[in-house]
């Protein structure tokens, strides 16, 4: 029976609901260890003018200290480019960044150790929102521009031309498992990191280049993670270089765990966008041109935001062809933690700004959003090239849109929601449908690679390593299927080790949504590999006994179900553990290591231009909404989803995923707030004040179903990468929310609505079109385009220069 395909359980499932499942604070305590804490700066943006650490030395457990005179090489590190201090020498950039780092034998003499440090700090004029930045001209980086066609030109014939403006919020990544490294000190200056991580090997360069040692002295190897949605990508360096810089000093085992409040105050966020645009449409709704303006919130230093960046712009088109765009995008420097990858990379911020285009064009031309989708949704033998250049090969969003808009009843649904909002007092419904196309592969072309070794025992077990790290996506179970079906054994002889740079070198971050795509093919490249050598050795040693005159070749060697036979002469199957003994004891090699590279990928940053994906994984969801006219209180009543995952290496993981990520971007767009004090604390930082999706707030209908399309023919075994995409399908709860707003509006235009749509945002959109006729923010030639957003009303012209230098 082939296991690809087949609903195989998450491999560590039972475990998980055991409670059984090993995380890094479940290892017991190594002889001697410490355990490590930091000491936070005060304040987002200052000066440490002095540190004293003498009263905190004396406390009893205290076994060591650090500052940044104690580094041995490399303070400053970062992903790309090395513009963040470790441990603060002079400037303080954000609340939170460690002063020093205390080493001690318990928690009591932690708290105690922290409270006596003594350090002065002048305090200097901090920045933090994109506004702000822009003000003050704090930017990351230069202007990153994409353009198609004459942006300028197509404006000035457009019959309806408008501008408005569209503020998105961060998110917090919420793993349950905060960021934790162990370090334990080897001989001859070698360090082991047990890490939570999502990139082992970047882990491991940036501790190598912080103890001043040469990479193969550090190995990092990540069993599993509690979660980690990107945010685990780059900073769970951070802990491992402090435990390892204490290690190295102590010569003893350190342990650096953040609390879950500490761990939410200090760390990177999902990005905050705020997207400025211009747009010219016929009046039937179909695009004529965008001038599109990104800002992202890059926080304190570089860290990904320029990758996270690109994405927004690559995904500014979403699913629908844009004739004529120009797109720029800058990173804003703020004194907040440095904001880092999260699940759909900038995808969901680009996606955000499209849809809420797409809705006011409905709006400004008096039809329904779905129509205006469907008009401008990319073609399949035209209007089917990206802005960037990349033609939509094996195109399904024509065929999701008209599919899910019967499915879903969308045009009787439609009808009834009309109905209700004309009669009801007290209540408000929306609905709406989006979509996405999300591009998979990473946008940098050398992370698309990755290698696996893969061990036969005697006893026909297999072992697996991989550069994939778990973190309870399912990537290991994939690969699992994947070599087992490969080898032809069954899934139980398959086991996949822990990640490990020492089996698994220069490898890519988990990430992308590349995982099974990347490793689960350089592991089926290692299995051919060793099949090829085992057909070999059958046809020369097992079944060398000609059937009807014919010698058996290596191409007439079968691998099934746990036995090996000559495909002429099937009745005749050995079991693959004999053929192994028999391989071992003719000495040939049963252990091979695999190489994938994605191909064909590449991309120009210089010009905008390229083939950044391998494919695109597409979906489509309706969402509806309940809205109390009173309190701004929302449910998402129902929501359907049609999916394409190609052939579901495993349908029952995918599921999972698909679901888990559209609740996840639900959260984002609704009720996950990020609130700040005017010092730049976070004061949203722990469950009780932090409003992740609940069980309450699941949608009372909630479908999904698969689209049946097996032509995805590049592609390993036809499958679709699912984990980032379905998150962009939340947003079509966000739509609908302002879908029923609208149907408030004199003139049927609703304001923007910032995302996330919370109730008190809510209730102030409602109670503002309540009590005021809300004059039109778009206009045809000739008339104001000025908007009324709750913001000051600036000329129009200066929003869209204020990219310029």
């Amino acid at each position: 029976m082939a296991n690809v395909g087949r609903d195989i359980p998450h491999d560590s499932a039972s475990l998980h609901v055991s409670g059984r499942s090993q995380f890094l604070d479940d290892v017991a305590p190594l002889a001697d260890e410490l355990i490590a804490v930091i000491v936070p700066a005060p304040v987002a943006h200052g000066r440490l003018k002095s540190i004293n650490l003498d009263e905190a030395r004396k406390i009893p457990g205290v076994i060591a200290i650090l500052t940044a005179k104690d580094v041995p090489a490399h303070n400053m590190f970062g992903p790309v480019v090395h513009d963040e201090a470790l441990i603060v020498e002079d400037e303080i950039m954000f609340i939170g960044q460690p002063l020093a780092i205390i080493g001690a034998t318990s928690l009591e003499a932690l708290g105690r150790a922290r409270k006596a440090v003594k350090y002065e700090v002048e305090t200097l004029d901090p920045i933090f929102t994109i506004d702000q930045a822009i003000k003050a001209n704090s930017y990351l980086g230069t202007i990153r521009k994409m353009s198609r066609g004459d942006v300028d030109a197509a404006m000035k014939s457009a019959p309806i031309v408008f501008e408005n403006t569209l503020d998105i919020g961060g998110q917090e990544h919420f793993y349950l498992e905060s960021q934790i490294a162990i370090a334990v000190p080897g001989e001859s200056g070698q360090m082991t990191i047990h890490s939570s991580t999502q990139h082992t090997t970047e882990v491991q360069t940036l501790v190598a280049e912080v103890l001043h040692v040469p990479f193969n002295h550090v190995t990092v190897i990540c069993k599993r993670m509690g979660g980690g949605f990107g945010g685990k990508e780059t900073q769970a360096a951070q802990p491992a270089m402090m435990a390892a810089l204490l290690a190295q000093k102590t010569g003893r085992a350190v342990r650096f765990a953040y609390s879950k409040d500490d761990d939410m105050r200090y760390t990177g966020k999902r990005h905050p966008f705020k997207a400025i645009y211009k747009v010219g449409c016929e009046k039937d709704g179909r695009i004529v041109a965008i001038d599109l303006k990104l800002y992202a919130n890059g926080g304190c230093s570089t860290d990904l935001s320029f990758a996270v960046l690109e994405r927004a712009m690559l995904h500014s088109d979403n699913a629908y062809f844009l004739p004529n765009v120009r797109i720029e995008g800058r990173v804003c420097k703020t004194n907040l933690p440095s904001n880092t990858a999260f699940r759909g990379f900038g995808g969901p911020q680009g996606v955000a700004g499209i849809e809420h285009i797409i809705e006011d064009i409905a709006a400004r031309t008096q039809r329904d959003a779905l129509d205006v989708r469907q008009l401008n949704c990319y073609g399949i033998t035209e209007r089917d090239s990206t802005h960037y250049g990349q033609i939509l090969a094996n195109n399904v969003l024509p065929e999701l849109f008209e599919t899910l808009r019967a499915e879903s009843n969308y045009d009787k649904r439609r009808a009834e929601i009309d109905a209700f909002n004309a009669k009801s007092k007290t209540q408000l419904r929306g609905m709406s449908m989006s979509a996405v196309k999300f591009g998979i592969s990473f946008t940098r072309r050398t992370l698309n690679q990755a290698n696996a070794l893969v061990n036969i025992y005697t006893d026909g077990s297999v072992m697996v390593s991989t550069g994939a790290t778990e973190m309870g996506q399912g990537v290991n179970t994939r690969i699992r299927q994947i070599v087992a079906d490969e080898l032809g054994v069954k899934y139980e002889s398959v086991i996949v080790t822990a990640t490990n740079t020492d089996k698994n070198n220069n490898t890519s971050p988990t990430a992308a949504s590349s995982g099974t795509d990347l490793n689960g093919a350089a592991a089926a490249d290692a299995c051919r590999k060793l099949k090829a050598r085992l057909s070999e050795f059958a046809a020369r040693f097992i079944f060398n006994h000609p059937t009807d005159g014919l010698a058996p070749t290596p191409e007439s060697i079968r691998f099934s179900d746990g036995f090996v036979w000559d495909d002429r002469a099937p009745s005749n199957r050995i079991p693959f553990t004999q053929v192994i003994c028999q391989a071992y004891i003719e000495r040939i090699n049963l252990g091979e290591r695999g190489f994938y590279v994605t191909p064909g990928v590449d991309f120009n940053r210089e010009t905008g231009k390229g083939h950044p994906f391998l494919y695109f994984t597409n979906g489509v969801a309706c969402s509806e909404v309940l809205v109390d006219r009173f309190t701004g209180a929302m449910q998402c009543i129902r929501a359907d989803i049609l999916f394409d995952v190609g052939k579901s290496i495993n349908p029952g993981i995918d599921r999972g995923q698909i679901i888990g990520a559209f609740i996840q971007g639900m959260g984002w767009v609704t009720t996950e707030e990020l609130v700040y004090n005017e010092k730049g604390d976070l004061l949203s930082y722990s469950p009780t004040t932090y409003k992740i999706p609940s069980i309450g707030d699941l949608p009372g209908e909630f479908s999904l179903r698969f689209l049946d399309n097996p032509n995805n023919e590049i592609s390993l075994y036809r499958s679709k990468a699912v984990g980032e995409p379905p998150l962009l399908l939340g947003l079509s709860v966000w739509l609908a929310a302002r879908d029923a707003i609208r149907s408030i509006s004199p003139n049927r235009i609703a304001p923007s609505l910032a995302i996330p749509a919370t109730g008190e945002r809510m209730l102030l959109a409602i109670s503002d079109l309540k009590s005021t006729d809300q004059s039109s923010n778009a206009s045809t030639r000739g008339e104001s385009s000025e908007r009324r957003d709750g913001a000051a009303k600036v000329p129009a012209g200066a929003r869209l220069n204020a990219l310029e230098p």
